[in-house]
């Protein structure tokens, strides 16, 4: 009687506590076990309440859910919680709206862009290649920044969706250096034409990922603010991606 008691109805939304997490690393553990579970849909999870949220196609027990999360790191546990707080707290979690979803990248955005574009209002002309270099480097310093703060959760979110760390996870932390190089180089305008080459070749490799993940409408975190901040995949990596790819083509045509 007890196991029937812990059964979701097919096509319900489920509540559940989950124990164990200490970073956005451990979400993406949790988020990525769970959904690997043919019975779910999607998972919402929030480090903050340490509950998550899960859309359920067909019955599945607690001892299913807790010992798929012990097969990722024994200190994970998970218990359901069917209390009205949570259910309206994850609700409104899964139904954020666009600008609440994407205020983290649109803020970094912002913040890049009004700096690069002070600079050249203080230097009293706009150039546009030096907007771009300076744009540029502000762009992948601080993604690269992000990413750092916790690489193994980057790696973890990265493996799910690009082409290259699917087949080689070490990828996932090459690529984090690469961007860090890339700042740099744009920031101390170091060799130009290799640095922008490098840069295209790169961000078309990870653009290619991003795209079948979208098309494909997997729902899976975007890891390009690393693990710090839970983002969906979505047309707005997409522009993201797009971006670097035109300025840096735009550089290498430029320069040649």
């Amino acid at each position: 009687m007890e196991e029937l008691n812990i059964l979701n109805n097919t096509g319900t939304r489920a509540n559940y506590t989950i124990g164990g997490m200490s970073c956005m690393s451990c979400v993406a553990k949790v988020k990525s076990a769970l959904e690997a579970l043919p019975e779910v849909t999607s998972v919402d999870v929030d480090k903050a309440t340490d509950s998550a949220v899960a859309l359920l196609n067909a019955p599945v027990s607690i001892q299913s859910l807790e010992s798929t999360l012990k097969s990722v790191d024994a200190k994970y546990s998970i218990s359901e919680n069917p209390s009205s707080a949570l259910v309206a707290g994850s609700e409104k979690a899964l139904e954020r709206n666009w600008l609440e979803t994407y205020r983290p990248i649109l803020l970094v955005f912002g913040y890049i862009l009004i700096t690069t574009l002070a600079i050249q209002w203080f230097n009293g002309a706009f150039e546009p290649r030096i907007w771009m270099r300076h744009f540029m480097a502000g762009f992948f310093l601080v993604f690269s920044f992000f990413k750092m703060m916790d690489l193994r959760g980057f790696a973890d979110s990265y493996v799910g969706y690009d082409i290259i760390a699917k087949k080689w996870r070490g990828w996932a932390f090459v690529y984090t250096f690469i961007e860090l190089g890339l700042g740099l180089s744009y920031l101390l305008n170091f060799n130009p034409l290799l640095t922008n080459i490098i840069a295209f070749g790169v961000m078309t490799i990870s653009i290619i990922g991003v795209l079948q993940s979208v098309v494909q409408k997997n729902e899976i975190q975007c890891a390009c603010l690393g693990a710090i901040f839970n983002l969906p995949m979505s047309t707005v990596t997409i522009i993201e991606d797009a971006l670097m790819i035109a300025m840096s083509g735009y550089m290498i045509y430029s320069l040649m």
